[in-house]
């Protein structure tokens, strides 16, 4: 029979083991050198496919990358189409250049676009359409497009100091979660209407000064310090540390704006999203939660909306103070 018998039990059914033919292989020493290891785990920039070296690449130029400062995060943008480039050029928002397709069809918009665009003495540059649809990302056009430079913001001591050297009491807005940068544009310009001396935004997850935000701004972003800070709650924090009262709009807040007695004081109002309203953090770090009355009929304002009812009402009250 072939095989080997297992001592003890021949009598056993499946005791005979069966042998392979041809050669036994051995491990040819593979097992051993798995038990020695491969030694310590390279880094994550070191790793490659990973996250982390993918990012160290692109800070790296031996590496075919480039290190970018902060600001050249925000490139010169595309304001495309008729109406919002014509309505741009007469919010006068900072711009380089005006590009038109060749052979474009003008109407009134084109030729106000270029008229504006002579007067600033900006660059005015033809070219073929495809090259206008590269530009821009295969996105609608018109034929029409102005270049925006990145916009220049402000660092968060700069602009309460700023705010402490004017005559009234500082006022400064902080958005928490507003996306949407024509949200942005209208608290922006809802500022400047209502007196207030700077603007608070995170990087992340927030609108920035975009051309949208520039032209809903109907230019006023120019006329006020905007601030962009890398955390929310920290700058709050700072504020506070600056003698500035936090007051967060909430619809559920303690007090109701008609009794913000908090309104001569130095305030920065935080405005959060129109969905999420306030995050949990930022209603924490609030001196003051503060409601808008309205009819039992709207559940909610729009952000912008509700920044501008509270800035008015708060610019009511201090014109309403005694002078001196």
């Amino acid at each position: 029979m072939d095989g080997d018998v297992m001592a003890g039990n021949s009598q056993r059914q499946g005791a005979i083991r069966k042998q392979k033919k041809g050669a036994q292989v051995g491990s040819g020493g593979q097992r051993r050198r798995a038990l020695e290891g491969k030694g310590p785990t390279p880094r994550a920039e070191e790793r490659k496919g990973h996250p982390a070296a993918r990012r160290a690449a692109r800070r790296d130029p031996a590496a075919g990358g480039t290190r970018k400062p902060r600001q050249d995060a925000q490139a010169a943008e595309l304001l495309v189409g008729r109406n919002p480039v014509a309505e741009a050029l007469r919010a006068q928002i900072p711009a380089t250049a005006l590009y038109l397709a060749q052979g474009i069809e003008a109407d009134e918009r084109i030729t106000e676009a270029v008229r504006l665009a002579g007067n600033r003495n900006l660059a005015l540059l033809e070219v073929s359409r495809a090259e206008l649809d590269r530009r821009t990302g295969g996105i609608l056009h018109q034929g029409i497009a102005l270049q925006v430079p990145p916009f220049s913001y402000h660092e968060l001591p700069d602009l309460l100091r700023e705010a402490a050297e004017h005559g009234a009491p500082p006022l400064v807005v902080a958005l928490d979660g507003v996306t949407d940068p024509r949200n942005l544009g209208a608290v922006v310009r809802s500022a400047v209407a209502f007196g207030a001396h700077g603007v608070v935004l995170p990087e992340r997850r927030s609108a920035s000064i975009t051309p949208t935000a520039w032209r809903t701004s109907a230019g006023t972003a120019a006329r006020l310090p905007i601030a962009q800070v890398t955390n929310i709650v920290r700058a709050l924090k700072q504020c506070k540390d600056a003698g500035l009262f936090v007051v967060g709009l909430d619809a559920d807040g303690t007090t109701s704006l008609d009794d913000l007695e908090l309104a001569s004081e130095p305030v920065v109002v935080v405005v959060g999203s129109e969905g999420r309203g306030l995050s949990r953090l930022v209603t924490e770090t609030c001196d003051l939660t503060v409601s808008i009355p309205m009819s039992a009929a709207a559940e909610s304002l729009n952000a912008s909306v509700a920044a501008a009812v509270t800035l008015a009402e708060i610019a009511r009250r201090r014109r309403a103070q005694p002078s001196g």
